[in-house]
């Protein structure tokens, strides 16, 4: 969920917000900074649903990435359907 109040997406479990990707927005990109997930709950694959509806909504917003965040930058890699997205 984007939560432009606090620059970032928040990813929410039984009401409450288990995690987090922040990002700063500078012109036409998102800068990805930084993701973190509480200690209980990773291991559930939430970092991976995080980045993946966050880029989604980059896409759908017409903009691209510059993925600072290491944990951005490692799934963008993996994941080839999002590399279009990373700025030039």
């Amino acid at each position: 969920m984007r939560n432009d109040e606090r620059s970032r997406y928040d990813i929410v479990v039984d009401d409450h917000v288990v995690g987090h990707t922040d990002y700063r927005t500078h012109g036409d990109h998102q800068v990805f900074v930084h993701t973190e997930i509480d200690p209980a709950y990773r291991g559930r694959d939430l970092a991976e649903h995080l980045v993946r509806a966050a880029l989604d909504d980059v896409r759908d917003n017409g903009m691209t990435v510059v993925p600072r965040c290491p944990y951005v930058a490692r799934f963008i890699e993996e994941h080839p359907e999002y590399r279009d997205l990373v700025a030039a």
